[in-house]
């Protein structure tokens, strides 16, 4: 897609916001030389920030000599961003200030056979609701709501195209959420958000190339290529939970068979743990949570049942690894989300010792392996820079013609792509 001057001015200016977020205080000099902006260019788009009032003179740096250099931090409480994560056993908010520290949260269950597309806007409305009211955050101050739904997305036009865990097809999920939440409204999915988390503030953060291995209930990889975010043409990019691992395997969602999500999400694990021992006191069948907590518990405690699903486990999840590490060559993998925060060291050191067996020697030795340090959620986090994005995508623009929906006081107009409640 052809980028605009708007979008060269919207990535230039969420750049330097990231960099401050990231190095608060700093400086106009710093921030050119870690951008690769003209000190000009930095200049204005930073007087931009302040204007908006995400940016406050914080003084000036100690010099050895030669004129200060005037210091700016980002203001906290200049805005307030909502991430949300939809998954397909519950549905989290967080709130958060403008620096990304969390504020508060808030969760629901997502119970079975309440996944109609309503059911889900309805239970997402609930939730941002009980992550706002508590906070005593005044409506002005929130910039957006970002939200991450599982599967692939239109971006644009805010619809989730294909669920294939709830066999969603087109369900137009922003103009759902627009009919309960008032602010303004961005969709992408699970595996950019763990992506831009860790580029902000994890373990893909001053890399060029970098694969976040998103392990929950579904299984994908969320791709860091050139130091950016890569989407692919569709947005579609990072779908390697349904790329084949075993032909003729276990049957997926998708519809295929042998895909890495069958063996290595937390169905597939409760899978592996009931064909070894289908009593098991460590299987509680529809608890994909309780099971996997169970697991971690058992390899705690030594219990050679559940070393053994986890070395299982590491087996089939090491071998799709190697495949990224031959393919991308990244300098780094991240094991993130739910499932691997649950089973953390033991599954590493094992995934670790299978890679070492299945990948190239080249590439594997420019690789790590890390589990996550994102100390919050990485998908509501990344779902906040989701928000923020749009925020500052939409400074200038003119404003809502009459009759149409326009944002609430104090929030710039919204940007393409985003959705805001219809007038009363």
């Amino acid at each position: 897609m052809k980028r605009t001057s708007r979008d060269i001015r919207t990535a230039h200016r969420y750049e330097v916001l990231r960099q401050i977020i990231a190095a608060s205080p700093t400086s106009r000099q710093e921030l050119a030389a870690a951008t690769g902006l003209s000190l000009a260019t930095v200049a204005t788009l930073v007087g931009e920030l302040l204007g908006l009032g995400m940016l406050t003179e914080v003084g000036f740096e100690d010099s050895a000599g030669g004129r200060p250099r005037g210091l700016v931090a980002v203001d906290a409480a200049g805005g307030a961003l909502i991430g949300v994560d939809i998954a397909e056993t519950y549905v989290r908010a967080e709130l958060f200030d403008l620096s990304l520290a969390v504020l508060a949260r808030a969760e629901a269950d997502m119970r079975p056979g309440e996944t109609r597309p309503d059911q889900v806007a309805g239970r997402v409305a609930e939730t941002v609701a009980a992550v706002v009211a508590p906070a005593g955050v005044a409506d002005a101050r929130v910039l957006g709501v970002g939200v991450s739904v599982p599967g692939q997305v239109d971006r644009e036009r805010g619809v989730c195209q294909y669920a294939a865990n709830w066999d969603w097809h087109d369900v137009p999920l922003l103009d759902l959420l627009a009919g309960h939440i008032t602010y303004p409204l961005h969709l992408d999915n699970p595996l950019r958000a763990c992506a831009v988390a860790e580029l902000w503030f994890g373990a893909a953060r001053g890399r060029g190339d970098a694969v976040v291995v998103n392990l929950g209930t579904g299984v994908g990889a969320g791709l860091v290529l050139g130091g950016g975010v890569h989407r692919g043409v569709s947005n579609s990019a990072g779908e390697w939970g349904h790329t084949t691992l075993v032909l003729d395997g276990r049957l997926c969602h998708c519809g295929g068979r042998g895909c890495v999500e069958t063996y290595v999400g937390a169905p597939g694990i409760m899978l592996n743990l009931r064909e070894l021992s289908p009593g098991s006191p460590l299987l509680h069948p529809g608890d994909q949570t309780a099971t996997i907590d169970a697991l971690a518990r058992g390899v705690a405690a030594g219990d050679p049942l559940a070393l053994k699903v986890v070395a299982d486990t590491a087996r089939y999840l090491g071998a799709a690894v190697s495949d990224l590490v031959n393919l991308l060559n990244p300098e780094v993998i991240v094991l993130s989300s739910w499932v691997a925060a649950a089973l953390g060291e033991p599954l590493l050191r094992e995934v670790r010792a299978v890679v070492g067996r299945h990948a190239l020697k080249r590439p594997l030795a420019a690789t790590e392996i890390v589990l996550s340090p994102v100390p919050t959620d990485p998908v509501c986090l990344g779902a906040a820079t989701f928000a923020l994005e749009g925020a500052l995508s939409a400074v200038g623009r003119r404003p809502a013609p009459t009759g149409t929906a326009a944002p609430r006081a104090g929030t710039p107009s919204a940007p393409a792509g985003t959705r805001t409640a219809p007038p009363a």
